[in-house]
């Protein structure tokens, strides 16, 4: 494809700038009126104390969505829930062609059947290394290494230039499961000129390496090898390398595997179907595990980030119905602590720790994990071998983005630009700058309903977790005089001995009627003026009493 003067090539980041987590990266041909579009990734993040009751986030899609026509495909680099968990959730708003390796598109196909939209949904599959033509981008994949199988970079070829959109990898020399990273295809695209590559920020603070797969298998099979009793370890399940690393390192020693957690189960099954796992015994059903001597079984879960409904939370709690963990026995965390993830691990670890489980972690253990990301060195290598001339960090806070920025900088990269959710960055022609702001909000799944961030919903539950809740009924008769109540009860709100809650909603109770009485006539026969009145008296109240403004819900009856 030949390009016109009106042509600009565009990254518009949805998701993933400034946070870590829920990518989905948006890359643009054409002039501005005609652009013709691919994603790159779809994926989700997850809720925490400040979104009560909400798990899944997924990034809003609206600005996309509008320019659905011209969406070309959506092109999957991993397998990672930040990467493709939105698929099921947004691809019914984008209904574009879906391409993916085999490993990935084993997972994909499961979270769209889930989603029910996976008949409806165009996915191919690409090999490794396999390229993709979709109108004026061809994108090729570039093998990489991370902590999950088949990673992919992309060589973004256009009109008017290459983008290496790196996806998230780090260089492993020894990643045990699948290919090392292919440099010679990289030094490659720096031979014929990279103009931009979009790059991973999440280590950009660390020094040195990220370090080897290879290394955590030499350290599991030392620790595993020195345990009696039982043994429990956590890990991410998408680290296929990871699971087999300790499923080795526990038939070495003499232990079954015994999977819990769904999550095990689901990447336990692509690993399978691509061909890992090969020689290992098969895995144990609870049951089967639950007669095994302590010392012959190891349990591989769920749950190493504290998540309360995951596997190991429940074992902590003692509410599993089939694995009990106490004296004696084990549990071995190999993995990172997530960002805003730090209270819920530490809850989960005293819990075991109160039932007589000792804990090891990488903090106590160096080598029993180790991260996914590039560190600094990785990242200078990787600027070494591509060679851009625009540095694009993604994938990072941020604090991690400005940091890059500097980095590549220091790497005598000709320019630097990094973007919020929304900015949109034209990369050619001309310098790099951003030219448009979009919408790029976020969208909350809500007990299983698609919700807006700033919806009513989970704002009410905010301020009923901080401030509380009164309920207040009262029953008006025709002449408008009260009839019965008021009533007041109360959620969420304190009392002591000096100030019982019971005498406080008393008081209150007596000052709703006093406003009622306060009313004109004409108003006591109006709901809505009645319902007023009870709200502004009981806000000044709490506001007194407590130094909240609790939520109040009013009911008037007519008798």
């Amino acid at each position: 494809m030949t390009k016109s003067k009106s042509d600009e090539l565009v990254f518009l980041p949805l998701g993933g700038s400034n946070e870590i987590g829920m990518n989905f990266n948006c890359y643009g041909f054409g002039p501005p009126d005609a652009r013709k579009w691919i994603i790159v990734d779809v994926g989700v993040t997850f809720g925490d104390q400040t979104t009560p009751g909400v798990e899944i986030i997924l990034p809003d899609p609206e600005y996309i969505e509008a320019h659905r026509k011209d969406i070309l495909g959506i092109i999957l680099t991993h397998a990672h829930e930040d990467h493709i968990g939105a698929m099921g959730w947004l691809w019914p708003r984008l209904r574009a062609p879906i391409y993916a390796t085999p490993f990935t598109a084993f997972l994909l196909r499961e979270k769209m059947r889930e989603r029910g939209c996976l008949d409806d949904a165009d996915i191919t599959e690409v090999p490794l290394s396999g390229t993709i033509k979709l109108g004026p981008f061809e994108c090729t994949l570039i093998t990489l290494t991370h902590s999950i199988p088949e990673p992919n970079g992309l060589a973004i070829k256009t009109p008017l230039g290459t983008i290496l959109h790196t996806g998230d990898w780090k260089i492993d020399p020894d990643p045990l499961l699948g290919g090392i990273t292919d440099a010679d295809a990289i030094r490659r695209l720096g031979d014929e000129g990279v103009l931009a590559m979009v790059c991973d920020s999440t280590n950009v603070f660390v020094d040195g390496v990220a370090g080897s797969e290879a290394e955590v298998r030499v350290k599991m099979h030392e620790l595993i090898a020195t345990l009696k009793g039982k043994v429990a370890v956590a890990c991410f399940a998408s680290n296929v390398a990871r699971m087999d690393t300790v499923c080795r390192a526990a038939e070495a020693s003499g232990r079954r595997v015994c999977l819990v957690g769904r999550s095990m189960f689901r990447m336990a099954a692509a690993a399978q179907s691509v061909g890992f796992f090969q020689g290992l015994k098969p895995f144990l059903a609870d049951a089967e595990a639950g007669r095994m001597p302590d010392d012959q079984i190891l349990y591989l879960c769920t749950g190493s980030q504290g998540e309360e409904r995951a596997a190991l939370s429940r074992i902590a709690h003692g509410t599993h119905p089939h694995v009990r963990l106490g004296k004696g026995d084990h549990c071995i965390f190999s993995s990172r602590v997530i960002p805003g993830n730090d209270v819920p691990i530490r809850n989960l670890q005293n819990r075991l720790a109160d039932r007589g489980v000792r804990l090891y972690t990488e903090r106590d253990h160096p080598g029993i994990h180790v991260s996914g990301h590039p560190c600094r060195d990785e990242l200078k290598q990787m600027y070494a071998w591509a060679r851009p001339k625009i540095a694009v960090p993604t994938h990072g806070e941020r604090r991690h983005l400005l940091e890059h920025v500097a980095l590549a900088h220091d790497l005598q990269v000709a320019e630097a630009i990094a973007p919020r959710n929304g900015d949109m960055v034209r990369l050619a022609p001309g310098r790099a700058e951003i030219i448009d702001e979009v919408a790029a909000g976020r969208l909350y799944v809500d007990g299983g309903v698609v919700t807006p961030e700033n919806g009513d919903a989970l704002r009410e539950r905010r301020h009923a977790s901080h401030s509380g809740m009164l309920m207040v009924s009262v029953a008006m008769d025709g002449r408008g005089r009260i009839a019965s109540g008021p009533q007041v009860r109360s959620v969420g709100l304190p009392g002591d001995a000096n100030l019982p809650l019971n005498d406080v909603l008393d008081e209150l109770a007596d000052a709703v009627e006093d406003a009622i009485k306060r009313l004109s006539s004409e108003e006591r026969g109006d709901d809505d003026a009645i319902e007023g009145a009870i709200h502004r008296r009981l806000k000044r109240e709490c506001h007194r009493h407590w130094g909240r403004r609790p939520i109040v819900e009013a009911t008037v009856l007519r008798i």
